[in-house]
């Protein structure tokens, strides 16, 4: 049994178990899925030119005092990049995954355990998982905050409390064109155009020049109305919409795929650091914001309100 279980491996729950594991605590994350680091993703694609790596979650880290510490915490993971309008942001070297990837160094982590239910189990709680049940005698929920009540029962405090917190979606276009396509630009935002962000993801640093590889996040409206139609045909048309923007081809594309994150972006944020019932926990970026530093820094306050509280021991 675990001091404290998080369930979640993203960027809140990294920062919460390194303050704890740095603290001494004996604390695991679970995560879902086959990697970490939530929305700080990568995907790795390969062509006959090479293997290409692109960021179709978080695009970069803003530049201000979380990125500096998260940036002085992995010297190794990171590297500067200018998007075209003179102001350097913190991105992944060789993939944003790359980030979260060294901050998780040294922790407990156990990827591809989907948490079931989480209960109250004596002095302590039972997390049931499609691999069994795990104890904890504190457990930090840093899923979004529409999951929760399925974890917890929609009765539960938690659940009336992220009632009104709006998490909106995202359909984010991958693509790669040979070498020689146009490049116009490094990377565009227009919240009013259907496709609101554009960036040429091999202008990163440790990006392979194997193709011109690019990143196209359609604006939350526009992911609503079309999250749930043909993915196929969404791919289609999101390419023929990038290609208008920068001149391109759709017949020259080298790989194409499509991602959808139900829940992007923080509309409503919760207006406090985190929730808590007892000896649990649950927080994210969605209690502060809609990036990666709000998740960091939600993750901090929960560690910090565990040591303060003397709930670890």
């Amino acid at each position: 049994m675990s001091d404290v279980l998080i369930i979640g491996a993203g960027m809140a729950g990294i920062a919460c178990a390194r303050v704890l594991h740095g603290a001494g605590v004996s604390v695991r994350l679970i995560d879902k899925g086959r990697g970490i680091g939530g929305r700080m993703a990568t995907r790795r694609v390969m062509l006959h030119a090479g293997e290409l790596r692109l960021d179709h979650g978080a695009q970069y880290l803003p530049v201000g005092p979380e990125t500096e510490a998260i940036a002085a915490a992995a010297p190794d993971a990171v590297a500067r990049w200018d998007p075209g309008d003179g102001r350097a942001r913190i991105v992944g070297h060789g993939g944003m995954v790359e980030v979260p990837r060294a901050l998780a160094t040294g922790l407990d982590v156990a990827q591809g355990v989907q948490a079931t239910g989480v209960h109250e189990d004596g002095a302590g709680w039972r997390v049931d998982t499609d691999l069994g049940a795990q104890g904890a005698a504190r457990v930090v929920l840093t899923v979004p905050a529409p999951q929760i009540a399925a974890l917890v029962g929609a009765r539960h405090v938690f659940a009336r409390a992220v009632n009104g917190v709006a998490m909106l979606p995202c359909l984010t276009l991958i693509a790669a064109f040979p070498r020689c396509a146009p490049a116009p630009f490094v990377a565009r935002r227009d919240p009013a155009r259907p496709l609101s962000w554009i960036a040429r993801d091999d202008s990163k640093p440790g990006r392979s020049a194997a193709a011109r590889t690019w990143i196209a996040q359609a604006n939350p409206d526009w992911s609503a109305a079309h999250f749930d139609a043909d993915r196929d045909a969404m791919k289609a048309r999101m390419c023929d919409m990038l290609c208008v923007e920068i001149g391109a081809d759709p017949a020259t594309a080298l790989h194409l795929a499509l991602h959808g994150w139900r829940y992007a972006q923080t509309a409503v944020a919760l207006g406090r650091p985190f929730l808590r019932d007892g000896t649990m926990w649950a927080g994210g970026d969605w209690t502060g914001g809609a990036k990666a530093v709000d998740a960091w820094r939600s993750g901090e306050a929960m560690a910090r309100d565990i040591l303060d509280t003397g709930s670890a021991g």
